[in-house]
């Protein structure tokens, strides 16, 4: 027979787990208010600061965040961008906007003392202050400060602060928070649209670019999207890329065909807002 649990025994541990869940509670807030501190990105004068919370219910199969980035109970993980407002990184934003729709996101956009103003469109990049929630309620911190940097910037773990440059790279960091897995042929085909999107389409000479597109056209007359029946980081990274070089309009037909499939997407929205 099973021994009886002494109902005041239940009753301790009840009042223990109650207390240790306030103090995880305690811990999460603490955390947010250290890291805009300890955080040399986040100055204290800091303007124009914008919050919202414009996440969709949860999806069944959202990857395993704690598997992915490391577990630290009771803490919310944050990911910090900084980008240069000249040259807003569009691919970012159409991936925060992703992001939200698999998981809880605490966003917040911040003007670092480095620039001087900053438009009102760019501010409101990640829409309008809605309700906040307490801090521990969420799954991912994702901040972006726009700042004078020659190349966005990423740091995930503060406490390390182990950066992460440029906008392909971010990017790819990004999309691998949705757990999809691939097989070696085609991540490297990704890595490689990414890439040439980033150093020729978007940095390279006219010559390289009507490469690209060329190339792109070809890619686009097999598959729905650059590699493979889905949409992947390539996809965003290059839809932007084109957009950001005004090589849109000259885009030859299965590119104009992929360009109208990127931006009945929903996440694309963010942003085309930018883009008017």
């Amino acid at each position: 027979l099973q021994e009886e649990v002494d109902p005041s025994l239940q009753a301790l541990e009840s009042h223990q787990e109650e207390i240790l869940k306030r103090l995880y509670e305690l811990k999460s807030a603490v955390d947010g208010l250290s890291k805009m501190i300890q955080t040399p990105d986040a100055d204290l004068d800091v303007t124009n600061i914008i919050q919202t919370d414009e996440c969709s219910p949860l999806t069944t199969n959202g990857a395993d965040l704690d598997l992915m980035l490391g577990k630290d109970y009771g803490a919310l993980k944050d990911i910090v961008i900084n980008a240069n407002p000249s040259l807003p990184p569009l691919s970012l934003l159409v991936l925060h906007s992703l992001l939200c729709e698999r998981y809880k996101i605490l966003s917040a956009v911040h003007t670092h003392s480095s620039v001087k103003s900053v438009p009102d469109h760019l501010l409101k990049c990640f829409g309008e202050q809605t309700k906040k929630q307490p801090r521990h309620e969420y799954q991912l911190g994702f901040t972006l400060i726009w700042k004078d940097v020659p190349k966005p910037q990423m740091k995930f773990s503060i406490q390390t602060m182990c950066p992460i440059e440029g906008e392909g790279n971010i990017a790819r960091f990004l999309f691998s928070l949705f757990g999809q897995k691939y097989n070696a042929v085609t991540s490297t085909l990704i890595d490689s649209w990414v890439d040439t999107a980033i150093f020729q389409l978007k940095e390279g000479s006219s010559k390289e670019k009507g490469a690209v597109l060329r190339s792109m056209n070809a890619a686009l007359g097999k598959t729905a999207w650059l590699v493979g029946n889905e949409l992947t980081v390539a996809d965003i990274v290059a839809w932007c890329a084109l957009q950001q070089t005004g090589s849109a309009n000259a885009a030859p037909a299965n590119v104009q065909k992929w360009m109208k499939s990127c931006e009945n997407l929903a996440p694309f929205s963010s942003a085309m807002k930018l883009l008017k």
